[in-house]
This record gives C-alpha cells, sequence and structure tokens, in this order.
C-alpha cells in the first residue's frame, strides 16, 4: 500500500511480505499461520455495470445473487469484474486488492462472517503481501456495510 494512501487513512499496516506468494485464500492462510476463513479477500464485482468490492472470508464463495440483493441489483447483473478493468479503475491488480485505498471510491460489502475473528489478514496490494487488522477497523477503513453474501 502506498505511503500516500497510509497517510490519507492514517493507518500504518505491519504488511509481511511472502515471496511464494498469497494469491489464493489458502496460500495467504498457509503464509500466516492461520485459518483460511480469516483470509479477507478483496474480491471486484461489475454489479450492473458499476464496480463494487466485496471483502469476502477466504472460507466462503460469493453467493452473486446475495451480492446483487446488496446492492438493489438483479443478480443476472452481477459478475466478476474484468482484470484490466480493475486495474484501470482501482489501481490494483487481481490478487493483491486491498479492501481500501483504492484510486476512487468504490462501494464496500463485507462479508458478515470476518466480523466473527479478532483478526483478519488482507492483500496489501501485491500477490505477495497481506496485513493484519481488526475486522471492524477494516470495514470502517473500507466505508464497508457487513452483509451476508456467502454461498
Amino acid at each position: 500500500m502506498s505511503g500516500a494512501n497510509r497517510e490519507a487513512y492514517g493507518f500504518d499496516p505491519a504488511v509481511e511480505e511472502f515471496p511464494e506468494g498469497t494469491k489464493t485464500a489458502a496460500d495467504a492462510a498457509d503464509a500466516v499461520g492461520c485459518d483460511v476463513a480469516q483470509i479477507a479477500s478483496s474480491l471486484v464485482f461489475d454489479v450492473d455495470g458499476s464496480l463494487a468490492v466485496s471483502v469476502t472470508s477466504g472460507a466462503n464463495r460469493v453467493d452473486e445473487g446475495a451480492l446483487g440483493r446488496a446492492f438493489e441489483a438483479p443478480a443476472d447483473a452481477v459478475s466478476m469484474a474484468d482484470a484490466g478493468r480493475i486495474t484501470d479503475e482501482l489501481g490494483w491488480s487481481i490478487g493483491g486488492v486491498p479492501p481500501f485505498c483504492h484510486d476512487r471510491p468504490v462501494p464496500v460489502i463485507v462479508d458478515e462472517t470476518l466480523l466473527e475473528f479478532g483478526t483478519v489478514w488482507a492483500a496489501a496490494g501485491t500477490p505477495e503481501a497481506v496485513f493484519p487488522i481488526d475486522p471492524d477497523e477494516l470495514r470502517r477503513y473500507a466505508d464497508g456495510e457487513p452483509a451476508a453474501v456467502a454461498e
């Protein structure tokens, strides 16, 4: 996460880098030594033409219908966003999208199951870097709404 974003949020995460990669939730959990459910995966969706982020427990898959309902959009209007569009609009690449500090404002949904933990681990901008954070703090920084979006 860039220094400018850290200053904007008043947040200096304890980023940990893992050369072997943390691209998948299972990889991240293995590297960190936590339960896969504590991995806060930031998944970017196209919801009725606009980008939205679902910060989801690594143990869960996003139910696109539930995500659509959270944004008052029909289920058939929800799909994974194109990787190039994610980079162009949010400034991050798939596998390293953090839950906040995007290049432009984007609505964020936080998988309510993440709120059960004292600490979760989120991507820090690259597929090799993660940081620990209290899930309530993550929700506040992301201005995220808790929702039931898991299948």
